[in-house]
């Protein structure tokens, strides 16, 4: 009989879903990819996607590692699901969708709903935070569907989080990992539980605690692939399905990263900053720590919401001769784009970004927009490109120092993952605006790796989280700082990047108020 030894990991993101094998040496065994459509938009803002192409692509993904690759499914010992955060299904007693998932770049609000009451609208009053909990309610995808759909909220049995749909059709229950609950919904992320009944939560968000799932803790076994899910997936019934946790969280653990001074950048479509900590600590007064991928602990975040994708945009909008050329010669794209920037100085001749091209509750706040400033008659889109990656390491570093003001631990060392990790620019230029040495994991599937971690130590084939990371995380190349490049970068982000902002956000707001965008 052989050796059950192995690791299935799912990982679901925006625009694809990765089939992962794993040993418990973190070594990726097999590999296979599905991309769909990341969303459709029937309305400006709107992003929503048919939850059955999730399914779709998990089915289809596990049967191409079984057709295609060298894996001995005997050898399996568990499944382990990671997935895009903060995307909702509603669903039926059944589990079947009652309509599209709403994704976590969805930007439609509810206005119009009754302020907070009684005690706590009191409490806010007195604190200044009547403006934050209005945004919060005004962003809750429950509180649009109550108000625009309510027949569907009326036949909603579960409301979901992807991740627990995808549970519920692995193993026919309505059950979830306490690392995948991030987002608009009454939990206490610093207890990590559902909310106590007397919470403010209840009150700002319409969701009746019936229609919520059970939770488990990371490492601890969410139930058994049904013979159904065998049928369609290939993996084979009645293996024990573990919880893990949400991308980012898992991103974090699979670098490595498990000390609060190591920091965790992700270069995805949201760019995020990380600190894996002990205690609770809010980066920002109401934006809560989330649950980390190891139970109990929490994973500090600051976030910069256009991220990477600013780099998707720049490709789309100006890199046509990089991606054909790509094609032509079977590269990585980010290799002839790293090409691009060789022989542009650091600092991009002055060409300076500020990445905030979103609007956000309090950092930024909802009035912003981005911002591109320094243009001369020098400047190509090499040097834009340029200004985009350094621009997003600006924005990171702000992250670093604000959790670092928050946990009083300073971030000595950075692990990358993501995307940006592939280019060796976005690498030394994070080592450069940071000052200090970072590094890229040897494993490229971070977040499918986190999330193998978890189910190896539930499922006890390591002893502890830490033996578990120890075993099966590796570093991979260290960039380390330029000191001289770090001395240019240090004057621009001190003295020009965190003052643009403040200066121009007065403007912001007239635009705000004349265009009516963003609302």
């Amino acid at each position: 009989m052989p050796t059950k030894d192995l690791v299935l990991a799912i990982d679901n993101g925006t625009q694809s879903l990765k089939a992962l094998v794993f040993d418990l040496d973190g070594r990726l065994l097999a590999k296979e990819m599905v991309f769909f459509t990341p969303y459709f938009s029937d309305q400006p803002g709107w992003t929503e996607q048919d939850p059955h192409i999730f399914w779709q692509a998990l089915c289809r993904g596990c049967q191409q590692l079984w057709q295609r690759q060298d894996v001995d499914k005997e050898r399996i010992a568990g499944v382990a699901l990671t997935t895009q955060r903060s995307t909702v299904v509603n669903v039926d007693r059944g589990g079947k969708p009652l309509r599209p998932a709403v994704l976590w770049p969805d930007q439609r609000k509810t206005y119009g709903l009754p302020p907070v009451g009684g005690i706590w609208g009191a409490i806010f009053s007195v604190a200044g935070l009547r403006k934050t909990v209005a945004y919060l309610q005004e962003e809750a995808e429950a509180n649009w569907i109550r108000t625009y759909q309510p027949e569907i909220w009326k036949n909603t049995h579960k409301y979901l989080f992807l991740s627990g749909y995808l549970t519920h059709r692995l193993v026919g229950e309505f059950v979830d990992s306490v690392g995948c609950q991030v987002g608009y919904i009454p939990f206490d992320y610093k207890r990590q539980r559902w909310s106590a009944k007397w919470d403010w939560k209840w009150q700002v968000l319409p969701i009746d605690p019936g229609l919520l799932p059970d939770l488990k803790p990371p490492g601890e076994i969410l139930g058994e692939i049904t013979r159904t899910a065998a049928g369609e997936t290939g993996i084979p019934a009645g293996l024990p399905v573990i919880a893990a946790a949400a991308d980012k969280a898992c991103e974090v653990v699979g670098s490595g990263s498990l000390e609060s001074h190591v920091g965790c950048l992700s270069y995805g479509t949201t760019a995020t900053i990380n600190v894996t900590h002990r205690k609770y600590v809010e980066p920002i007064s109401l934006l809560p720590s989330y649950p980390s991928a190891i139970p109990g602990y929490y994973a500090v975040e600051v976030q910069v919401y256009r991220g990477y994708w600013m780099v998707n945009w720049f490709k789309k909008q100006f890199g046509h001769p990089e991606m054909q050329a790509a094609v032509e010669q079977d590269l990585e794209p980010e290799a002839l784009f790293d090409d691009l920037v060789d022989d542009i100085e650091p600092g991009s001749m002055g060409l300076i970004l500020q990445p905030y091209w979103t609007p956000g509750l309090k950092s930024p706040g909802p009035e912003a927009k981005g911002a591109v400033i320094g243009f001369g008659d020098i400047h190509t889109r090499a040097h834009l490109y340029r200004s985009i990656l350094e621009g997003l390491a600006y924005a990171l570093r702000e992250g670093r120092e604000r959790i670092e003001s928050r946990t009083h631990v300073p971030i000595t060392s950075l692990r990358i993952s993501g995307g940006g990790s592939q280019s060796r620019h976005a690498m030394q230029i994070t080592a450069d605006i940071f000052g200090m040495p970072t590094a890229k994991p040897e494993v490229y599937e971070t977040s499918g790796l986190g999330a193998a971690i978890d189910a190896a130590v539930g499922l006890g084939l390591h002893e502890t989280f830490v033996s578990a990371v120890k075993a099966m995380t590796h570093v991979g190349e260290v960039f380390e700082p330029d000191l001289k490049t770090h001395r240019l970068y240090d004057a621009l982000y001190r003295d020009v990047y965190k003052k643009m902002y403040r200066r121009l956000q007065p403007l912001y707001k007239r635009i705000r108020k004349i265009t009516g965008y963003p609302k």
